[in-house]
């Protein structure tokens, strides 16, 4: 299997190179190459310039300050970028616009789009998600914050927890349980709420990495004006569902790039080390390769289905579950070729928490042991991998639903 693109697509491909290179500084490296301020002003720089470009959200309308290109076209930018090693956005941009955006221009009102997209797009606001509670991670289903419609707004009382970036950003799209007396799934709704505001706590999680990438999230008496509900009150499992599906579209274009870039590094990492001749070494090299072309052809699929304008749906967690439980083999391996070395490392951290290094990072131990630490969590975050199997065996296998206890 060797699949192509339409020629029209390749002449796209060479359209996006030339703005990478008319845009990207000599002897680009890749992010991963910058650190500190440098890293800070060049992400703050090059969102401007996909802002100004339409390559900020290039699946939008223009009239909200997208691209406006077509699925096949938004498969070449991710792909391209990730080659290129550079980020689509800033830090907050998965959320405001991957996540929120594309729900926005599925469930949103007139009004909704018109105010909301292009402050997402000029940096106006930036968006966290309010999903996890402490009761609620695994069964989302079983979420206990409050809203409460009091006139013309709902007042909001719970906490959230595990909230990726929420110290960055001024606003979040959370769910709240809005009937109580509904069953579960349908007394919530889909809320948009102003996050400087009094009653809102945040209180940052330290994680094993020593990185606080995630946050608990307090409300007290937090309001939300009525007509900030997506989708129609009660209606907000719904919409979370969609917004789960956009969460994980542009993975199935980039992850298996970023993952043979890391796979690559591995090589180079056991050919340094002197043990690419093990045969135990070459084993486990043998099986992470093998794993990373399966995960290409995951990717494929998905992007099939996407450029033909299928929405993302349950089948989005074999990708998920998939990608999280290789990391841990791939960066276990490099721990045992690291040995000693990993206890104190050395070198230049990742500048995010989640999945691989970025592209042009050092080939340092401090590199893999943070990506080694990182691993655990992702078979937790964007949904558990207990999670992803009973959505497989539930939702695409027609399996029976797993038995809860009295």
């Amino acid at each position: 299997m060797r699949p192509t693109y339409e020629p029209q697509a390749e002449e796209y491909r060479e359209k996006v190179n030339a703005f990478l290179s008319e845009n990207l500084p000599a002897n680009w490296n890749g992010i991963g190459a910058l650190e500190g301020s440098a890293l800070t002003g060049f992400v703050k720089q090059w969102r401007q310039t996909l802002a100004s470009s339409g390559y900020l959200a290039p699946g939008w309308p223009v009239e909200y300050g997208g691209g406006g290109l077509s699925p096949v076209e938004q498969v070449i930018v991710a792909e391209e970028f990730a080659r290129a090693g550079v980020p689509t956005g800033s830090t907050n941009d998965q959320f405001g616009i991957h996540m929120l955006g594309n729900t926005l221009l599925m469930w949103g009102t007139d009004e909704q789009k018109q105010y909301f997209l292009p402050r997402i797009i000029s940096g106006q606001d930036t968006w966290c998600q309010g999903y996890s509670e402490p009761n609620a991670g695994s069964d989302l289903a079983n979420l206990g914050l409050r809203g409460t419609l009091d006139g013309d707004q709902w007042i909001l009382n719970g906490q959230k927890i595990w909230t990726s970036a929420g110290q960055y950003a001024t606003h979040i799209f959370t769910l709240a349980r809005t009937d109580p007396d509904a069953p579960k799934h349908k007394g919530i709704s889909f809320l948009l709420v102003d996050m400087r505001q009094p009653g809102i706590d945040i209180r940052p999680i330290q994680m094993l990495s020593g990185e606080r990438e995630f946050n608990e999230i307090f409300y007290t008496d937090v309001v939300c004006p009525k007509e900030n509900v997506v989708g129609g009150i009660n209606n907000g499992w719904a919409v979370a569902m969609s917004l789960l599906g956009f969460e994980r579209g542009e993975a199935a274009a980039t992850l298996s790039i970023r993952f043979q870039g890391e796979f690559d590094r591995l090589v180079a990492l056991a050919q340094e080390r002197g043990v690419a001749n093990d045969p135990r070494i070459r084993q486990r090299l043998s099986a992470c390769y093998g794993r990373v072309q399966i995960m290409k052809y995951l990717g494929l699929r998905t992007l099939t289905k996407f450029i033909a304008g299928h929405h993302p749906g349950p089948d989005g967690a074999i990708s998920k579950l998939y990608w999280s439980e290789y990391h841990k083999i791939s960066t276990e391996l490099a721990m045992d070729i690291l040995g000693a070395d990993a206890l104190v490392p050395t070198g230049r951290k990742p500048s995010s928490s989640f999945q691989t290094d970025d592209g042009g990072a050092a080939n340092s131990s401090m590199s893999w042991v943070m990506a080694f630490l990182n691993a655990r969590a992702g078979t937790i975050y964007a949904g558990s991998s207990q999670i992803q199997r009973n959505i497989l065996g539930e939702m695409i296998l027609g399996l029976p639903k797993e038995p809860k206890p009295n």
